[in-house]
């Protein structure tokens, strides 16, 4: 598995677990088995304790199991669905098991020994294979439905923008540790590194100009020669530089004259 997929990955599990539809799911599933206490924990826990118990559970399993599906699907992608369900499940199941297993031994003083611990690893096992098998099948049902055409040919990067700030890429430029993204609607500073959000304009038509800027070349309206490098005009916002060793991308694009 490459870096960049696993960034990826680790991007897209980020975005997913703040979401706040995740989080709101995640509160109501651990506030309901907290209240009810299943398998005995309403009669070791106090209420309070037994809420911040379940509430643990649930968030630490579903966050393991997310990343542990995003980084698994590069790698997966070709294979049948039965191994992936069995690959999934096995590997998040693994993951899970050792925090519910730390869990109660740090809150109940329970460890289940000799012959209990297998049965017990194999009900989380079995389990996260029930989960993987209903998240693949979903996931398999909604790669097969049409895309609406207004995200058809979208570059990922405006799904970092505010809604309100979702048009056109005019630029992107590094300021710090940020980068600010300028479409035909406004202007957002994202902490992501320019290489990163670069990676993310396809299918926008552009380039990186500068060691500091990438600008979309249907939103230059004037390129001018300054001694040795260029000036682009953009559409919206301040001109953007182009350094002498990137003349001949703006020249290839038909800016500048060759």
């Amino acid at each position: 598995m490459s870096d960049g997929n696993s960034q990826s990955a680790l991007r897209e599990w980020r975005r997913h677990m703040s979401h706040p539809v995740t989080l709101i799911a995640l509160a109501g599933v651990g506030g309901v088995l907290g209240i009810t206490g299943p398998f005995d924990t309403d009669t070791h826990l106090a209420l309070f304790p037994r809420l911040i118990y379940w509430l643990a559970i649930v968030a630490a399993t579903y966050a393991i199991s997310a990343l542990t599906h995003g980084l698994l699907r590069p790698v997966w992608a070709a294979w049948p669905l039965p191994l992936r369900i069995l690959a999934g499940g096995i590997a998040s199941g693994i993951g899970v098991a050792f925090v519910v297993l730390g869990l109660n031994l740090a809150v109940l003083g329970y460890w289940p020994a000799g012959q209990k611990l297998l049965p017990f690893v194999g009900t989380i096992l079995a389990i996260s294979l029930v989960v993987t098998a209903t998240l693949a099948i979903a996931s398999r049902h909604l790669a097969s439905t049409p895309t609406p055409p207004d995200t058809l040919a979208r570059p990922a990067l405006l799904d970092r923008l505010p809604l309100n700030n979702r048009g056109p890429l005019v630029a992107v430029s590094v300021e710090d540790h940020y980068v600010r993204i300028r479409t035909t609607k406004g202007e957002t500073l994202v902490l992501m590194r320019l290489g990163d959000a670069i990676g993310e304009t396809t299918p926008a038509q552009g380039a990186q100009v500068h060691r500091s800027h990438w600008a979309a070349y249907d939103q230059v309206r004037a390129a001018r020669r300054e001694g040795d490098r260029a000036i682009l005009t953009m559409s919206v916002g301040p001109d953007i530089p182009v350094s002498r060793a990137n003349l001949s991308k703006i020249k290839e694009a038909g800016l500048l004259p060759q």
